[in-house]
């Protein structure tokens, strides 16, 4: 076969270099904390820590840091209620229902307060309340005052309108409406002013005020 057609390998030698010895510490080394990062505080792990934990119930604010199986391995194993008894489970649980966990106190000042010293004086001296029957005054266990006079009759601009059409007062009572209902239909009706319909509008003003007044119960 002519030489130009002669198979000549491009690499005389293909093998790989073996690799130094700073190489291989780089290779075993996978684990190699990055500037910045924390190891896992588990137990000869030479990961970077990613999550934390709380260390106990007593210190929730203070933290192992794990990396993340690590991480979900103490989760698993921890348990907050250790240690207690199923009464003060109830209660924390109660706890947390109502108040959240947090702590709390009475919404109220001692007797030997600044503030209960100073509604002791205030009462003494008839401050700080009503007292309208005198029951903590000067007169107490005296007699009472007479209550007081039941107000007039609360009326509406309608009726207050409609008794003035018929010539009444505010306390005029039913049977003086109707008495006085009566006495000015008869008068004003053109029946008995001989056909005269002088009257009629003034008529159907009354008529239309008693109405009203029947509306609102009041006759």
């Amino acid at each position: 076969m002519p030489s130009a057609f002669q198979y000549r390998p491009k690499f005389k030698d293909i093998r790989v270099r073996p690799p130094s010895e700073q190489e291989d510490k780089t290779a075993e080394d996978v684990h190699a904390l990055k500037p910045g990062e924390r190891a896992c505080d588990h137990p000869g792990c030479r990961r970077a820590a990613s999550a934390r934990a709380p260390k106990s119930r007593q210190m929730l604010n203070e933290h192992y840091w794990f990396c993340q199986p690590h991480a979900a391995e103490y989760n698993r194993n921890w348990n907050f209620f250790a240690g207690m008894t199923e009464a003060q489970v109830r209660q924390h649980q109660q706890d947390e229902l109502f108040t959240g966990g947090r702590p709390t106190w009475e919404m109220k000042a001692s007797n030997a307060s600044r503030e209960a010293a100073a509604f002791a004086a205030k009462f003494g001296k008839g401050e700080g309340y009503r007292d309208p029957f005198n029951m903590f005054g000067a007169d107490a266990g005296g007699a009472r005052p007479p209550p007081p006079e039941p107000q007039g009759r609360q009326l509406g601009k309608i009726e207050r309108n409609a008794l003035a059409e018929l010539d009444l007062d505010q306390d005029a009572e039913s049977a003086q409406i109707r008495a006085r209902y009566t006495e000015l239909v008869r008068r004003l009706h053109p029946d008995a002013n001989g056909g005269d319909r002088a009257g009629e509008g003034r008529l159907q003003k009354v008529i239309k005020a008693y109405q009203s007044l029947r509306k609102a119960g009041m006759v």
